[in-house]
């Protein structure tokens, strides 16, 4: 059985990572904001769709698979970082847009939706980052059944995660009619984004190319 630390712990860690803007925010905000709150919700369900493929991976062993063949997580790491890049880009570019600017974007079949936010879950390197690395950190093997303490930790991320971002895609159109009222802050908040995903992807690079190098 899991700790109330360790269940404290992880929980505090999912807060941080929903309230931190990335690949799923980004998504499931724009989704909301140019389709509406159904749209939305649509593509969170394949966001958690991906967090529970990340789950059953971590609790069939993969960490000892990504151990014996590291070019498994070199892979998943430098296509998170890649698409990060590629976010930061969109972002930057000349006539880009803010998260929360809405884009005239054709709307997309429910199965679209679900598909995009589950693969866009799967590519996020923070999602990587936690699972293969985070989440083993809170589970003690001296409490047993080590496959019982990832599944019930990554099932309370789960939780959070989708509460939260539940609430941001919910939110999504008063937000976006916040920062239409401020253009100045549209502008600040499309330089600040795309400068944080383009610091990320190049931190998650780095730190392979050092992981490699050692």
């Amino acid at each position: 059985m899991i700790s109330l630390h360790a269940e404290l712990g992880l929980a505090a860690v999912a807060l941080g990572m929903v309230l931190t803007p990335g690949p799923n925010m980004i998504y499931l905000v724009s989704r909301s904001i140019v389709q509406g709150r159904r749209a939305g919700l649509i593509s969170l369900m394949g966001v958690g769709t991906g967090f529970l493929v990340y789950l059953v991976a971590v609790t069939a062993g993969i960490v000892t698979v990504f151990t014996l063949v590291p070019v498994l997580y070199t892979v998943i790491k430098l296509a998170g970082a890649a698409y990060l890049l590629w976010l930061a880009w969109k972002a930057v570019k000349p006539g880009g847009t803010a998260v929360f600017a809405p884009q005239p974007l054709p709307p997309d079949s429910p199965r679209r939706l679900y598909a995009m936010g589950f693969l866009t879950c799967l590519l996020n390197p923070k999602l990587a980052v936690l699972y293969v690395s985070l989440l083993p950190q809170f589970v003690d093997p001296s409490r047993g059944h080590v496959a019982e303490q990832s599944l019930l930790l990554g099932l309370t991320q789960i939780a959070i995660a989708l509460t939260g971002n539940a609430l941001i895609a919910m939110g999504a159109g008063s937000i976006a009619s916040f920062f239409s009222r401020r253009p100045v802050w549209v502008k600040v908040q499309r330089y600040a984004m795309g400068t944080v995903l383009a610091g990320l992807a190049v931190h998650i690079a780095a730190d392979r190319a050092k992981a490699v190098a050692a």
